[in-house]
């Protein structure tokens, strides 16, 4: 109730969407409803979070939203849902709802895209989007979280509250929307190729078991590894696969009794990996660069409102230092508005970006005045 009043009082006239994320606790179904009271003919979209903030507050166990009226733009929301038996299909169920695709008045196609992180293919689901839309759209975004607990990731669309599905808010302008990627991570080990993945879990690396590669590393780094409670160490110690134009990140999550390791999103097998280091001054001038990036992209307009997405990993990596990086967003952006929150995972596809479905990447998207 207290977000929709918010919006209520900043708005002359009732927003055409609302971007909302709520933190785990919350009743995701009572706040969509109390949003669609206040607003009935917005479109609604949003997530469950791993963390929320807005240039005025930052923390865990918030709802943040952004509300947007434009009048030169068209916004449709579309749901795909049984991503984990068929991600291609869900995209398909996406993409069939986009106005774009036959409505060819405008000349800037984007879509922010939500996904239950859970449910897994979000790599999947953002080629088969490319694929569906014939490369004519954007899209940034991210899974949705629960704080790292892995238990229970949902999108919201309309008053839904939607597991193994994802929702994507079209939006068709003549104005473009800036998207920035960056993250903060080099090389700090050699490369390894995966000798044999299977969805999530990393099983083998130069043909040993993957945990192997990661203890060794500890050794050579004077770090510290524990099998059975990893996380400290893997939250400094990430994979970034080698694309030949830069490293796509992937966070590793436990260790499985072969010595296989699970990790929040897909490794290929055949890929060349290697183990990442940061900083936490690293990860605020890689918010700094997503920044300018979606900033420059919009051109000669200022920007009106951004959205910012970062991983939850990097949140509990960096702790209370984390605010340097909403800070860092904050300072560039003028007085625009700006909401985003801790993701299980970052989309971003647009051009002249570093594509793809990433962890521990900042993704910012600017809106133009």
């Amino acid at each position: 109730t207290a977000i929709a009043e918010q919006i209520g009082a900043a708005f002359a006239q009732p927003p055409h969407v609302i971007i909302v994320f709520a933190a785990p606790t919350h009743d995701h179904r009572l706040i969509l409803q109390a949003l669609r009271d206040a607003t009935p003919d917005a479109l609604i979209v949003g997530a469950s979070s791993a963390g929320e903030f807005t240039r005025e507050a930052a923390g865990e166990g918030l709802v943040t939203a952004l509300a947007l009226r434009d009048d030169e733009s068209k916004f449709t929301a579309q749901t795909g849902v049984g991503l984990k038996a068929d991600p291609a299909a869900a995209a398909r169920q996406i993409a069939a709802g986009f106005a774009g695709r036959s409505h060819h008045s405008f000349a800037y196609r984007s879509a922010l895209v939500l996904t239950d992180a859970l449910a897994g293919y979000a790599d999947a689901l953002t080629d088969a989007l490319t694929l569906e839309t014939a490369g004519e759209y954007q899209f940034f975004g991210g899974g949705a979280g629960d704080n790292a607990t892995f238990e229970r990731t949902t999108v919201f669309c309309g008053t839904q509250v939607l597991s193994d599905a994802a929702v994507a808010l079209e939006i068709l302008s003549n104005k473009p929307l800036g998207i920035g990627v960056s993250h903060g991570w080099q090389p700090a080990s050699e490369p390894f190729r995966v000798t044999e993945a299977d969805g999530l879990r990393l099983i083998s690396l130069n043909g040993l078991p993957a945990v192997e590669a990661f203890e060794e590393h500890a050794v050579a780094t004077g770090q510290h590894i524990d099998r059975a409670g990893p996380i400290p160490f893997f939250l400094q110690n990430i994979v970034g696969i080698d694309t030949g134009r830069g490293f796509r990140l992937r966070v590793p999550l436990a260790v499985n009794p072969d010595g296989s390791v699970d990790c929040a999103a897909e490794v290929p097998a055949g890929s060349i990996v290697r183990i990442m280091k940061s900083s936490d001054a690293s990860a605020a001038q890689a918010a700094e660069r997503a920044t300018d990036a979606a900033i420059a992209a919009i051109g000669s307009r200022q920007p009106k409102a951004a959205l910012f997405f970062d991983c939850v990993a990097t949140r509990l990596r960096c702790g209370d230092r984390f605010q340097a990086e909403v800070d860092a967003v904050a300072s560039r952006i003028g007085d625009a508005a700006m909401a985003g929150c801790n993701t299980h995972g970052q989309i971003a596809r647009a051009e002249g970006q570093f594509e793809g479905f990433h962890n521990c990447t900042a993704v910012v998207c600017v809106f133009p005045d």
